[in-house]
């Protein structure tokens, strides 16, 4: 989070850190949403990921406690459609 002011330094250190950037407004609520959709979407990627990871080291069943998460789409601004990358 930060002002119109820090964008360039704000943008730079994202990029530099590995972490997601999106900008948005306050004032009018562009992005909030998409936002919040693409930190969610993130989070369940980790998540997913670190049970498969469990899993495997486990050796557990493949049916054990996988729950698909469904964000329905916005029918405004809608946000590029962010994929699960393997870390």
């Amino acid at each position: 989070m930060g002002t119109r002011d820090e964008y360039d330094y704000l943008l730079a250190f994202a990029e530099k850190n590995g972490l997601s950037f999106i900008e948005t407004s306050a004032l009018d609520s562009t992005n909030v949403e998409a936002a919040f959709q693409t930190i969610l979407t993130e989070i369940y990627c980790i998540v997913s990921q670190k049970q498969m990871s469990d899993r495997r080291e486990n050796d557990m069943s493949p049916s054990n406690n996988l729950v698909p998460i469904h964000v329905p789409p916005t029918t405004k601004n809608k946000p590029k459609v962010q994929r699960c990358q393997n870390i």
